[in-house]
């Protein structure tokens, strides 16, 4: 199981608020006119590819123009330099599967009533969350139709958060009790199906995602509208049965596959099916099996200041009370953990070992699956069940933004859009640094710096000048 990423204090007081003082006065189109230089760093661009010692990322704009060794790169006087030395410089990660209507609340028969109400508060928490934990990109699966607006938002950069792709609601025969109705469109024939897809694409949505009910007939349908559409199929699968339908039906990206032992192993006919066709597979591995015994072991790190000072004060009193006893193994999302964990090694690395092309993908938001945390987890995950290092922060950045479509990110190269993370370590000796991201750029904004986040050092500047006042 993974060990827990060390966590140095945060710049704290004046010199903190010295550091982000430029930053809190210009708003991010401003930003992005400056030009950047992180500089003296180890370097991962995102291949699987040796790192570059002592380098340099040069940004103009919101574009990277130059990479390579610091000494043979001409940074530009007028420059805002970011010291690097001592860290690793790489592409933000990108998180295939992200959940921005939920933040890791131990029950969604109480979370859900709850949200109503409160979406905008959350979608923000949430998207804060994962930018800070170094997730400059993801795909959001299955949310109401209100997370296309702040999609839209994010991607302005009018609020702190990655690059979003969004489902909006999930298409499915299933109507499991306690989810809103907003969270699901329902059918009972293809042709339904269909119709759904069509009004989903119609409202915007970049991915659709089939969820538990959709039969192989339902997907041929679904396909046959988003297709042409050039809109992917996201499918929500478990059973061996059930991933060849969706195959067979026009499915682009496997979600949940393998995922830490839900299922017994997969037929190695399936599994070499799946590696031979290219067929993208986003595990979310470490999402129970994972985080289950790494709370059993350390309940604390519910309490951990990182994740729950992350939080708006109404939510984070919600979300304690979610947790109010050491009896989360109670909880009805836990109740097959133990067999999964049980399972969980060969169902893992089936596909790590027939080399199929793998996402990094969390179901980040999952209860104990904090935004703070959960993209270093299931990177360590991967290296757990057999990834080298390189191997898995390829899966975590360029693979990821690969599979989204979304070519102008994911790795670190002149041209590409200025989507950067800094970690304090060398992840290719210990892949659990990626747990302490000290600096995040995206799309050339700073977002955070010294392991502060950028709107936090706005609310601590406006405390200080009530108090002043």
């Amino acid at each position: 199981m993974m060990i827990p990423a060390r966590r140095p204090a945060p710049t704290t007081g004046a010199l903190a608020l010295a550091a982000f003082a430029v930053l809190i006065a210009v708003p991010s189109a401003a930003a992005q006119d400056r030009t950047l230089a992180l500089v003296g760093g180890q370097l991962l661009d995102g291949y699987e590819a040796p790192p570059i010692h002592h380098a340099a990322v040069v940004i103009e704009g919101n574009r990277i123009v130059a990479v390579g060794p610091a000494a043979e790169i001409d940074i530009p006087a007028d420059a805002e330099i970011i010291d690097t030395r001592g860290k690793t410089m790489m592409p933000g990660m990108v998180d295939a599967h992200v959940h921005i209507m939920i933040l890791g609340h131990g029950d969604y028969s109480r979370w859900f009533p709850w949200f109503e109400g409160n979406d905008e508060l959350v979608y923000e928490t949430s998207a804060k969350q994962l930018l800070a934990a170094g997730v400059t990109a993801g795909v959001d699966l299955a949310a109401p139709m209100s997370s296309l607006a702040f999609r839209d938002r994010v991607n302005r950069n009018e609020v702190p958060g990655p690059r979003l792709l969004a489902s909006g609601p999930w298409v499915t025969r299933y109507a499991w009790g306690f989810l809103p109705d907003e969270l699901r469109v329902l059918h009972r024939t293809p042709e339904e199906a269909a119709e759904r897809t069509r009004m989903l694409i119609d409202a915007g949505v970049d991915v659709i995602k089939t969820w538990i009910g959709t039969t192989e007939e339902d997907m041929r349908a679904i396909k046959a509208v988003a297709g042409p559409a050039g809109i992917p199929i996201h499918c929500h699968v478990y059973a061996e049965e059930v991933v060849w339908g969706a195959i067979r039906g026009g499915c682009d990206v496997l979600q949940h596959a393998g995922s830490g032992g839900s299922v017994p192993p997969y037929s190695q006919e399936l599994v070499d099916h799946i590696a031979m066709e290219g067929i993208p597979v986003v595990q979310t591995i470490s999402h129970r099996i994972w985080i289950y015994p790494a709370t059993v072991e350390f309940p604390e790190r519910l309490w951990d200041p990182d994740i729950i000072n992350s939080f708006p004060p109404s939510i984070r009193e919600e979300v304690l009370a979610s947790y109010t006893k050491n009896d989360f193994w109670r909880k009805p999302y836990f109740r097959t953990t133990p067999r999964q964990i049980r399972n969980s090694e060969g169902a893992s690395r089936q596909f790590i070992e027939a080399d199929a092309l793998m996402a990094m993908g969390t179901d980040t938001g999952s209860p104990l699956n904090f935004h703070a945390e959960s993209a270093w987890r299931e990177v360590s995950a991967y290296v757990d069940m057999g990834m080298t290092e390189i191997e898995a922060i390829s899966a975590a950045t360029k693979v990821s933004a690969e599979v989204l479509g979304l070519s102008e990110t994911g790795t670190i190269e002149p041209g590409k859009l200025a989507d950067i993370i800094v970690v304090d370590g060398n992840p290719l000796f210990d892949i659990n640094v990626l747990g302490y991201v000290t600096d995040v750029i995206k799309d050339g904004i700073i977002y955070k710096r010294n392991g502060v986040p950028v709107w936090e050092m706005e609310e601590a500047q406006t405390q200080t000048s009530t108090r002043g006042s």
